[in-house]
This record gives C-alpha cells, structure tokens and sequence, in this order.
C-alpha cells in the first residue's frame, strides 16, 4: 500500500461521520420530562447526598466504577516522538476503542498540555473523583518513571503506565514458557536487553520479578552496553549497569540465551545470532520492523524461538493481551492500585492460557486446525476469547489476595458468566471472518468494477489479503478511474465481457447457458447477447471455476442482479434459496432471515429455511438460538401466519431436534430470555436470548432489518444469499465501501466453506 493511499485511508477513517472514534451515549431514559427531573434537577440531588454520606456509593450511582482515563502529554506518541498533546489525541482515542471493545470500559481521553512532572501529576490527582482508573500513554522517559510513581503513592485508584508494564506483562508470559519450551530455568538463562526506554527497563524488572537474576542481564542503549564505569549515568539505566567486559551488542549477545529487543529494526545480524547459546530465545519487538526479521532468524538458526511485535508472525507480543483485562479486573474489585501481584498474575495467567486447548473459531481465524503450546505458540492470540475471564479473574483475585480490593467477589464462577456476556457488546465476529478470510483468500469477481466504490473496495480486500480481485467492466473505464484515484491494483485481472466474445472461454459460457435455458425459451443468440452482460459472464466464471465467487448488486435491483445467478448456477441439489443478514448491534450479532428471497413461505419452506439459516450461522462460530417470530405467542392467536409459524415450528422439532429453535414468538418476548422465562418457562430457548430470528414473510423481514439498521444504529451486513450451488453474494443497492468489504469478506469465507464440501 502507497504512503499516498495509506495517509488518505488514514485520514478518512479518522474524519468520516462524526470525527474522531469515541462518543459519550446515555444510558438511562432521557425521553419524558419525570426522565430528566430524575436525570438532573431536582432528582439527582439524591445520589449527591449519598454519595457525601458515603464515598463509595459513587460507584453504585455513576459510572466511575466502569470509567478509565488515558492521560499523555505526547512527548512519546508511537514511534513519531514528541509531537505534542494535541498531535497524540488520535491515539489516545484509539486506546479508548481498545479499551472497550476488549473489555467493555468506557473511557475519556485527556491530552495534557505541559511538560512539567509536577503540574502533569496535580492535574491527574485532581481527577481522581471522576475516574475508576488511569491508564498513562505516550510519556517519555525518564519523565514516565517519576509520574507513575507519585501517582501510584498517592491516589486511591488503579495507575498503570501501559507502555511500560504491558510489554513487560505479556513478554514476561512469553518468557516464561519459552524458557519452558527450550528447557531452560529461567533462573539461569543469560538475557541482552537492547533498549532502554521505560518498557525496557519495566521488562527487565518483570524478568527478574518472575525469576530471572539481575546479575545474568545485560542492557544496551544507544550508545552500546550500559556499564558501571560510564559518566553522567541515568539512574533508572544505573540499576542495570554491568562492570562485564564487554562494550557491544556483538559482545553481549555472544552465548546469551535470550534476547530482547525493544530498540530498532535491523540491529541484530544473523552473525550475531549464530554466536547465541543453543535454543535461543528472541523476541524482536521493534515495530513496524523487528531487530532482525522473523524470516530471516529462523533461517539462521533452526533451534530459535522467535518472538515480533507483528501479527502476521508466530508469537506477537502484542499489549491487547494484558491492558484491558487488567483494568477490567482491577475495576471489578474497586482496587486502590495495580500492583506487582497484579501484574505478575497477569504473566501467569496469560502463560497458562497458551498451555490450554485453543478453542476451534481462533484455529479458524488462523487458518490452522492444530495450534498448540510449542514454539509457534507460546502466548496466546488476542482473539482468544478467553482472555477476559482467565486474565480479568486472575488479576481480580491477586487483588483481593493482596490487599487492595475493596470490593470482594463472592462468586467466582458468576463472575467469569458476567465477563464473558462483555464480550457481547461486540464480539468481533466480522474481525473473526476477517482473519478467517485472509488465511485462505478468494478469486473474487467484482461485477461492478467501472465504480469507485467498488474498486476502492477492491483496493482494500486486495492490501488486506483477503481476497484476489477480478475486475469486469469497461477497461478503458477502469483504468483511467484507477489512475484518477491512484488505487493500488496493479497485476489485477481486468475482463471486459463484450471484448471476450468468439473465445473460447466465452463460448463455453454461452454453450452452458443456452443448454440450461433452451427448452425456457432462450435461444443460442440470445445467450451470446446474455453473457456480455457483466452478472451473466461473472456468475459463468464461478460456475466454470474461473473464480470462486462473485459480488454485484451495488448498482442494480436485486432482482436482476441475482437472476443470472440463478439461470447459470443455480441451487445446490435438494436445498432451498434464501437470504439472511447479519445485524451488529451493541448487543452482539442477530441474524434475521428471509429478508429477500421468499415471498411468503409455506410451513414446510420455512422450516427448510430455518436450517439452511441455522447451518450458516453455526458456520460463523455462533452458536445459533433461533426463534420463529409471529405477532402471537404460542398459540395465543390463530389467524394464518400464527398457524403456519406454528406448524414450522413443529416440524422442526419434529425432524431436527438437536436445533435450538421455539416458536411462534414475538420478538420481544423472543430477545428478553428474562420476559420469556417468567411468562413461557417451558420453552427450549430457556436461559438466553434468541440469537437468529425466522420471520413469517419476505416483508416482515425486510421491514425490520431496515428499522433496525436506520433507527437502531445497526450495521447491517448482507444480503447474504444461501443455498447456491456455488457461492454469489449480492450487494444493497448503493452499500458503502465498508459495506462491500464486509460482504466480500463474507464470500470469501463462504467460498471456503464450499471448497471444504
């Protein structure tokens, strides 16, 4: 991807709708004029006597309990310096999203414009009121030391200074099972930090605090191996000053068993390497590029285990692993602090959790059937969902354990059920699919290419990895948008239909039309004509295998869009067509179904479309809860859509009752598992809400996936077209880019699906 296009992405992602990433939303009823008395004046005075009365009902009556601030002044943002408070704000809201879609905290960002230790650590304190807990970003050493000292020594509430103790925290789990892994104590190994900026020096002191002896570590700055005899000597670098003679990285890393690099790219030669004890141990963090790349260190040496700050390597320390859960936890039990024993469960929690069997949808996301704890493998991904409760509880309990809980957890158990329904504000299913798609991409014919949308969405799926595109259309066209735009799609393949005609390839298409369609009244001309019509000739590729799968629709009905895909490829043999889409909400996905094929489906119909949904959801690692929706419950009314959704529902008990599926329900009762237990206790979606909703008819459906989508701040994603022979998916009539990502995403995983079948 070009600088030019990387900055342009950049830069509209940040601006685009409302600017900026995070936004404050209520969340209590603000709609009646007794709603705002109680929201304000004069109600609101209650809580405020309370909590005077008693400071710790600040926590019951506001959202302190659940509110983190990430504070910076910008003197270290990434890897760009100090460019300032301001500058860094993007950042800093960025953290915030981390935050919460990770583990559901709702977060501020405060840039604080002064240089001043003293003035920064008055203006924090005072902010102590509001706050559960403050994460420090982006300030540079030595000055971070100082600040999160005095901070930690005097307020009351969990600080953490993430670039300091979440390298450390998540390296230190590395550490630890690498050194497993190797067979090596820990106790013994000889470690080379090169670095030593404040998450070198707070990885150096996790090492030691998780076993490590001070007197087998050697750190390195810029200037070559900190040593005793040096003048002028930082103190935070004096505490691992060695008298050793040895001057170098070359020096240092001759016969070390570990190396950390938390300095530059390139700085470690595989001459060094070689000179490193058996079964070295590396972890190059330097980002975007490591100290030595990944691919070079395993060719140098067949015994290493390899370490990056990179996802698309093994062993990414990556701090997602540990800030979000710590907090979560510390927040939990109102702790005053994080402290040592925090982090270091921390450490544990995470190197245990790599020991454990991997759950089957992060294999998916990685492509992999047969991840293990081994030397691919020793921490564990960040989106093993796991990590909320396992990391979350450990830190929690350390804090009870310790001392600076104020809040105990009386059930464990109850707990880890209420961390993991977090996770269902956003699940990140589509991050999931996203990962899953770019493991294996797809040929993915675009039929629609003379359009900006479509190729600025083919720009991305392209640079993203997750799909190869096809491009059909006017060339002439095509071409001069790409250089207008400067879109990055050199190497594409770029078919323009009308110019294929008497190929081969293309008379192979018209032969397979005409024998489909002769005897429905379609002649060998009128099949010539047919495919130099894009949906035809992109919908005969797939067919053909000459791609393997297709999007189109952006600028057409969807009628005409699906209609060629149904005359040339056509239905899987004894299965129905039908449409679903996946709605994201702030509760988690809801797949609704059918929302654009069939009409008004009899019983029998709509229970074949209930499993063909059913399978298709359960394909996306969700588990399906699925409810026929009707406007009676249980057979509270009679009229025909009741007795026909009855009747469907009835067969699906009868015929397949491993599926989780009631009905006829109304949705409200359907998504309020609470409503439905107190009223209809006998129902087999007992215990949670519906997950995938059957409506009666094709308007009903459609009617309530666009409701939701416009007035219930919902992404939609889809039409997602089941049951084809072979996968095609059709857009909405004029989707986003987003959209049209979303929706290639979602081909390529299905084309996937049926290269397994």
């Amino acid at each position: 991807m070009s600088n030019i296009n990387r900055k342009k992405d950049a830069l509209n992602y940040h601006a685009m709708g409302r600017p900026g990433k995070i936004a404050v939303v209520p969340t209590k009823p603000y709609n009646s004029q007794r709603d705002l008395s109680l929201a304000y004046s004069p109600g609101v005075a209650e809580p405020c006597l309370a909590i005077a009365a008693n400071p710790e009902d600040a926590y019951k009556y506001t959202t302190k309990g659940n509110l983190v601030a990430v504070i910076s002044n910008g003197t270290a943002v990434l890897g760009l310096g100090d460019i300032g408070a301001q500058a860094g704000k993007p950042v800093m809201e960025g953290k915030g999203l981390l935050f919460k879609i990770f583990a559901d905290i709702d977060v501020f960002d405060i840039e604080l414009d002064t240089k001043n230790v003293d003035e920064f650590v008055n203006i924090v304190k005072a902010l102590e009121p509001t706050f559960g807990g403050i994460n420090l970003e982006d300030i540079k050493a030595p000055e971070c030391f100082e600040i999160e000292r005095r901070l930690k020594a005097e307020m009351n509430i969990p600080v953490m200074h993430d670039d300091q103790h979440g390298t450390a925290i998540i390296s230190g789990a590395a550490l630890i099972n690498a050194c497993e892994l190797q067979g090596k104590n820990i106790a013994d190994v000889k470690i080379v930090v090169n670095g030593a900026g404040a998450a070198a020096i707070s990885c150096t002191a996790m090492y030691v605090a998780v076993g490590a002896r001070k007197e087998n570590i050697v750190m390195l700055d810029s200037k070559g191996v900190i040593r005793k005899d040096r003048e002028n000597l930082d103190p935070t670098k004096a505490e691992w000053a060695t008298d050793r003679d040895i001057y170098t990285l070359a020096d240092a890393v001759n016969n070390a068993d570990v190396f950390i690099g938390l300095s530059a790219a390139d700085v470690l030669t595989p001459e060094m390497l070689k000179t490193m004890a058996p079964k070295p141990i590396v972890l190059a963090m330097a980002n975007p590029n490591p100290e030595i790349a990944y691919d070079l260190a395993v060719a140098t040496r067949d015994d290493i285990i390899m370490g990056t700050g990179r996802s698309d390597y093994p062993n990414q320390v990556n701090n997602v692993l540990g800030f979000p859960y710590i907090f979560r936890g510390a927040l939990d039990v109102r702790a005053t602090a994080i402290n040592e024993e925090m982090k270091i469960a921390a450490v544990k929690a995470i190197a245990e959790l790599a020991k454990e069997p991997v759950p089957e949808e992060v294999n998916q996301a990685y492509n992999t059937s047969n991840l293990r704890f081994g030397t691919d493998y020793v921490i564990p991904k960040p989106t093993d969902p796991r990590l909320i409760t396992e990391v979350s509880m450990a830190v929690a309990k350390a804090a009870v354990e310790s001392g600076v809980a104020r809040k105990t957890i009386e059930n464990w158990n109850v707990y880890k059920d209420e961390l993991r329904k977090r996770l269902g504000k956003d699940d990140g299913i589509m991050r999931h699919l996203s990962a899953v798609a770019k493991n294996n991409p797809k040929r993915v014919v675009f039929a629609e290419a003379d359009n900006y949308k479509t190729l600025r969405a083919a720009q991305i799926v392209k640079e993203e990895g997750i799909a190869i595109p096809i491009l059909l259309g006017n060339k002439e066209k095509i071409t001069s948008l790409i250089e207008e735009y400067a879109f990055e799609l050199d190497n594409v393949t770029i078919i323009d239909p009308r110019k294929e005609v008497d190929s081969p390839r293309f008379n192979e298409y018209v032969e397979n039309l005409y024998k489909k369609r002769q005897r429905r009244g379609l002649s060998k001309f009128d099949a010539t004509h047919l495919i130099t019509n894009r949906n035809y000739y992109a919908a005969s590729m797939v067919e053909f295998g000459d791609a393997d799968t297709l999007i189109s629709g952006l600028t057409r009905n969807y009628a005409s869009t699906i209609k060629p895909a149904l005359q040339v490829i056509g239905a899987k043999p004894g299965s129905r067509i039908a449409g679903m889409y996946m709605m994201l909400t702030e509760k988690g996905p809801l797949f609704f179904g059918d929302t654009t094929v069939n009409e008004n489906p009899t019983a029998e119909e709509l229970a074949d479309i209930t499993v063909l949904i059913e399978k298709t959801v359960r394909r996306f690692n969700v588990k399906p809860r699925v409810a026929l929706l009707s406007y009676s419950n249980f057979g509270s009314n009679d009229g025909p859509t009741s007795i026909k959704t009855r009747e469907a529902v009835k067969l699906l008990h009868q015929n397949h009752p491993d599926l989780v599926v009631d009905g006829e329900l109304q949705a409200n009762f359907a998504l309020n598992s609470e409503l439905l237990k107190s009223n209809f206790p006998f129902s087999t979606l007992n215990g949670q809400a519906a997950n995938t909703l059957i409506f009666p008819n094709l308007e009903s459906g459609n009617i309530a996936y666009k409701m939701l989508q416009e007035v219930g701040n919902a992404e939609a994603v889809g039409p997602i077209l089941l049951g084809m022979n072979k996968p095609v998916h059709v857009l909405q009539l004029d989707s986003s880019v987003r959209e049209i990502v979303n929706m290639v995403t979602i081909a390529v995983v299905d084309a996937q699906s049926h290269e397994k079948q």
